[in-house]
């Protein structure tokens, strides 16, 4: 019985025959006492406390922080302390105490300065500025500020910001590593490539690449790297630094679904472009031929009359601008005749010549203003198709008016007739022509525009779909179509959200169609935002600054 007792103090017998061990006792820790003051102790705020000797700051065990430990610690490491009076010790502590808040202080200063230094650095980064401009012009202009509308206690504080050329280019290579990390580790079992290669003012070919990768709410788009390429500029050169970079960090190919560049040959021969390399690691990969490349390819070619008149407004415009002292005189001959501008207007008797320059100011204009539709971040062959095939249909227009000699389309032209007594017959015959070869020119370099921008439809819009065109797509996906366009949550969602964000949405509740939506708004269009990065790659790497890091 007595055994049995014994034994029933450590465990207990369960409803199920089972023995469950009786819960062991909380841990037991020493702890400290005012009285520890005298023998010069205080203790941490960790738990269980530790004993921390305020004259040496050496921090003992919780089982130390017995009276006799401590005394032992005091007589043999501090034994001029020992008889000392209370205030003494007290006086100590105080003092202690004291400069461990000035410790913390100036921590919390020493990480407030790093995280301006990275802040500032992110801002000159930004700006496109030489490095050395956060030390030479902000620092001392931020110390002048601080001085004048503060104190001097904020000045000093704000020298203490380390903004030297090498700290901010350090900061600038961090944060750009741990961007690219974060863009990687989002990155699913697909994403597009968007790759463009320049020459920048050393010589240097330079070789951007943008990715664009669907994450949980929308499409986004982030530059991968920029780099050197050390020799020749061939498609087994760019592939190898490509190659190198999905190496780096990690990327496979069989991932990469679709790519857009340009045409050259580097890109897209057939046996040794780089997309013939990258397809023999994906041979599923889908090329897009740059929008902006293909519209400024059919915008390029005129008849020969147009060329000649071209060449020659060229050459006048490079006499009087290559020159400062053409250039008044030209300006100063312009104010006198009363001219709306004062540069570059050209004054001659042909105005059969004229009006075809004319002309050829206002169709530009038209080309110009397409150009600039393309270009921007968060494109898709969808929209950029949509203002190809709109810029097609006013072109059609326009050659219908004109072949009646209605010029009204083109304003300079039309003032110009109007005022003028021109033979409008070989004018009309000029304009015709060329609008007739421009839009042929437009319908070679995109063949399939048409087709696709009807075959998407059900993309753009599911909610205003034709039966004819729902029709043309599986049934498994009508299906998933008519669920969609007869949810009106869905439907609201599409008057609030961007295209991509919709389908993002789409995707968690019909995955399927979800998926194939995305995967027609996932490639690149254009190579603008390699064509961006060249843009800004101009203003950083100048003459006088032409080292990245400076």
């Amino acid at each position: 019985m007595e055994s049995w007792l014994k034994r029933s103090s450590n465990s207990f017998e369960n409803t199920e025959g089972q023995v469950a061990k009786a819960k062991p006792e909380p841990e037991k820790f020493r702890l400290y006492l005012e009285d520890y003051v005298l023998i010069g102790f205080t203790s941490t705020s960790c738990n269980p406390p530790k004993a921390l000797c305020f004259f040496c700051g050496e921090k003992l065990a919780n089982s130390s922080m017995k009276p006799a430990h401590l005394q032992h610690h005091l007589k043999t490491k501090h034994g001029c302390h020992v008889d000392n009076p209370p205030d003494l010790f007290k006086r100590k502590l105080s003092e202690f105490r004291s400069s461990q808040d000035t410790m913390r202080k100036d921590s919390t200063t020493s990480a407030k300065a790093l995280e301006a230094s990275y802040a500032v650095s992110l801002l000159v980064a930004k700006a496109k500025k030489p490095f050395t401009i956060a030390e030479d012009l902000l620092l001392p202009a931020a110390v002048v500020l601080a001085e004048t509308m503060l104190d001097k206690n904020a000045a000093e504080k704000l020298k203490t910001v380390p903004l030297s050329n090498d700290s901010v280019c350090r900061r600038v290579d961090t944060m750009g590593t741990d961007i690219v990390e974060q863009v990687v580790g989002k990155l699913s079992d697909s994403f597009s490539l968007q790759l463009d290669e320049s020459t920048d003012v050393s010589g240097n070919a330079q070789l951007v690449a943008f990715l664009r990768y669907v994450d949980t709410d929308d499409i986004y788009e982030h530059i991968l790297f920029c780099k050197s390429l050390k020799g020749k500029t061939t498609g087994e050169d760019i592939f190898d630094v490509v190659n190198a970079a999905f190496c780096e960090n990690d990327l496979r190919w069989k991932s990469c679904s679709s790519i857009c560049t340009d045409a050259a040959a580097s890109m897209t021969g057939s046996a040794k472009g780089l997309i013939a390399h990258i397809k023999k690691e994906n041979p599923d990969v889908m090329w897009t031929h740059c929008v902006i490349h293909r519209e400024a390819l059919a915008s390029k070619k005129m008849s020969p009359v147009l060329h000649d008149i071209l060449n020659s407004s060229i050459k006048v415009i490079n006499v009087i601008k290559s020159r400062p002292l053409n250039a008044r005189l030209f300006r100063r001959l312009c104010e006198n005749m009363g001219a709306e501008h004062t540069q570059l207007l050209l004054h001659t008797e042909d105005t059969d010549w004229l009006a075809k320059l004319c002309y050829l100011a206002d169709i530009f204009s038209k080309l110009n203003k397409l150009n600039m539709s393309l270009q921007g971040k968060d494109t898709s062959i969808l929209n950029l198709y949509d203002k190809v095939g709109g810029f097609l249909k006013k072109a059609e227009l326009w050659r219908r008016a004109c072949a009646q000699e209605d010029f009204t389309c083109f304003p300079q032209l039309d003032d110009f007739l109007s005022s003028e007594d021109v033979d409008r017959a070989p004018v009309k015959l000029v304009i015709v022509g060329h609008l007739t070869k421009l839009i042929q020119d437009f319908h070679s370099y995109f063949p399939d525009m048409e087709e696709k921008s009807a075959q998407l439809d059900w993309v753009r819009n599911p909610f205003l779909l034709s039966k004819a065109n729902r029709s043309k797509l599986p049934v498994t996906y009508q299906e998933k179509l008519l669920e969609v366009s007869s949810d009106r949550g869905l439907q609201m969602k599409f008057a609030m959200f961007t295209l991509t964000q919709f389908w993002v949405c789409v995707k968690q509740e019909h995955p399927d169609l979800g998926q194939k939506a995305l995967e027609q708004l996932l490639p690149f269009a254009s190579t603008y935002l390699c064509e961006a990065s060249f843009a800004a790659m101009t203003v950083i790497k100048t003459k006088q600054r032409n080292r990245m890091s400076h």
